[in-house]
């Protein structure tokens, strides 16, 4: 007695197993994570220390180089990159593909905090944050109000919509392009200063003295405690203006005396536009680990609700999100699934004839697929682009065993005159080994794919999975359910007429192919000419074919990165990213166009971003709209 034989007998155990697949199947598919490709533990630490008006070089040499090589041995790095500007240095950990980023973040901290001591006294603590290393963020949300100032846009930004951004689960970093927070500016009159004896560390030493936090404690009696306040901070530009500075011959210098105090923005070096106006720029940075599709989706639903409350004038929009080309991606791969397996269906119906044969390889379809999305549940994995490429190639292996099953009881039914019953018996009894041989090599194929490193290996991780899983679903499968189904649904007699077309349909296709194998066995110099030409051809192709990770794709977005000399201010590079928007203003693809000047803090870097309508709106493709663009920049 063969293994099938148990299924054969008992129906209910069959049904029971399917039900069973489907039914894991589906608890996965509503509990899987949903992204573009698979997930890839890319980490990536930066550390960023302010020293507040050193110059590039001294960032470089007395901040930047000893965080380098301190954290150059942290372990499973990858590599470590630094930037110098005039006060302010960013080092950038990469981490290995991986490895474990909460692990790299804690030894990242105290290798940093071994050489905090070797610091300059007046440089900020330096600020880590852990990453992904994307350069460009996952979502960017315009803020504008007429009504406001950048600096009052700002502050409300922070202390009311930001908070509220970064509460949502898998979100890293929210950060903040045209801020402008206020600050005290004090401007000094250097003929001024130098006319009454002081110097500029006279107004610092000055400035710091009298503005300290004091906590002096409380007083109490017997029944009350009174907590004592100090007021030692000043608040307003003309509190600041009277502050002493020095005193000489009686006479006392003021802060106004020797320099104009206002109350504006700290640093008015980065300028963001939206469709030609002024606003603020909200970037979304999600976290490793985090599902961008989830994340994104969290965020614009968030959005509606964060407009209610708005003050008057002031509107949210979302800008760009990077995740409406993965859903339109994974929306097409699906219709593609679904073409896939009724193209399979037509074509097994053409070769078996029989609309009774072809229900035992239809349903080995949705069972294989539907069951190996629990084997990427279990493994930890996700649904994807490639995982549902491996998907759509299955559609065409899981049918194999299950249409030789069938085809080797139908043989027994016509040639020994069997029962379906019996002829299912003995069929298996033949093939349960061939079975079980071809679902693994079928499997095995895949498998060393599972095991490959790097990149590649994190990429195609789960598309091996997917595929070797479908593959030994399908087989388990035709060992089990599809005899079952065989021995209840196929009837012995005469066949039908569609299926006598079909039958002397491909006899003549037989014959034709006969004759064509005679005629090539005939003639085998020139069928091996033939061969050894193909065989050239191909080489020579796949020599001059073009090799990329992945193909480009219509991502309905275009970002350009603008570089202006070094010594530009964000005066002069504002200038040329006005002139690129005045350009392109007139493009009828864009939905909306909007530019960030001193963009990661370097006055002479800046980038103009170009938001396309949908995909159906448009006729021209993002790659012909780029190359419109870039003949129009050229003028620039």
């Amino acid at each position: 007695m063969s293994f099938s034989d148990i299924f054969i007998r008992r129906p209910v155990l069959s049904t029971v197993l399917a039900c069973m697949i489907l039914l894991l199947g589906f608890q996965a598919i509503f509990n899987l994570s949903i992204r573009q490709y698979p997930k890839v533990d890319e980490t990536a630490i930066t550390i960023t220390t302010a020293y507040p008006g050193a110059s590039a070089d001294l960032i470089q040499g007395f901040i930047s180089a000893p965080i380098a090589r301190a954290v150059a041995s942290t372990e499973n790095i990858d590599y470590v990159t630094s930037s110098s500007r005039p006060s302010s240095s960013t080092v950038t950990v990469q981490m290995k593909l991986g490895s474990n980023p909460d692990v790299a973040l804690t030894e990242v901290l105290s290798k940093v905090q071994g050489v905090r001591g070797t610091l300059p006294d007046a440089s900020k603590d330096p600020v880590i944050i852990k990453g992904t290393g994307q350069q460009f963020a996952m979502m960017y949300i315009s803020m504008q109000n007429p009504n406001m100032t950048k600096e009052q846009l700002t502050e409300y930004i922070e202390r009311v919509v930001r908070p509220r951004i970064s509460t949502v689960e898998g979100v890293a970093d929210v950060q903040i392009f045209g801020a402008e927070e206020y600050s005290m500016r004090v401007w000094i009159d250097p003929v001024r200063l130098a006319a009454r004896g002081a110097t500029a560390a006279d107004v610092l030493t000055a400035i710091n003295n009298s503005n300290f936090l004091s906590a002096p404690g409380n007083t109490q009696n017997e029944y009350v405690v009174s907590s004592i306040t100090v007021h030692s901070t000043l608040q307003t530009p003309e509190a600041f203006s009277q502050l002493p500075i020095r005193s000489t011959d009686g006479q006392v210098v003021s802060l106004r005396d020797v320099a104009r105090v206002e109350l504006g923005a700290a640093s008015t070096d980065t300028r963001v536009s939206f469709n030609g106006k002024p606003g603020t720029f909200l970037a979304i940075f999600p976290t490793p680990a985090a599902n961008p599709l989830t994340t994104a989706a969290a965020v614009t639903k968030l959005v509606p609700v964060i407009q209610e409350t708005l003050p008057k004038g002031m509107t949210i929009e979302v800008v760009y999100d990077s995740t409406e080309q993965i859903s339109a991606s994974i929306e097409e791969v699906f219709k593609t699934i679904v073409e896939a397996v009724a193209i399979v269906i037509i074509v097994i119906l053409l070769f078996l004839g029989s609309f009774r044969s072809v229900m035992m390889p239809i349903v080995t379809i949705p069972l294989s697929l539907i069951g190996v999305c629990f084997i990427l549940f279990a493994v930890g994995y996700s649904i994807n682009l490639l995982s549902l490429l491996a998907m759509v190639l299955a559609i065409g292996l899981v049918v194999d065993d299950a249409i030789v099953v069938v085809e080797n009881i139908h043989r027994h039914m016509e040639e020994d005159h069997m029962s379906p019953m019996q002829a299912a018996f003995n069929g298996m009894r033949e093939i349960f080994s061939a079975i079980v041989a071809m679902t693994i090599t079928l499997a095995a194929v895949f498998a060393p794919l599972a095991f490959t490193g790097g990149l590649t290996g994190a990429l195609f991780r789960e598309f091996a999975v997917t595929l070797a899983g479908s593959v030994v679903l399908s087989g388990l499968i035709a060992v089990t359910i599809t005899p079952m189904m065989s021995a209840r649904l196929l009837k012995p007699g005469a066949h039908g007429r569609f299926q006598r077309i079909v039958d002397g349909t491909f006899s003549r296709v037989e014959h034709v192919y006969e004759r064509a194998v005679t005629a090539s066995l005939r003639n085998r110099p020139v069928t091996f000419i033939i061969v050894v030409a193909l065989v050239a051809l191909t080489g020579f192709m796949f020599t001059k074919t073009s090799t990329e990770l992945a193909p480009e794709e219509d991502q309905g977005f275009l970002l350009s990165i603008v570089t202006a000399p070094r010594y530009a201010t964000s005066d002069y590079t504002e200038t040329y990213v006005n002139q690129i928007l005045g350009l392109v203003k007139d493009i009828p693809e864009t939905r909306a166009q909007f530019s960030a000047v001193a963009f990661g803090g370097a006055t002479n870097g800046a980038f103009v971003g170009f938001a396309f309508k949908d995909w159906a709106e448009r006729q021209r493709s993002s790659k012909e709209i780029q190359a419109d663009i870039t003949g129009r920049l050229a003028k620039v």
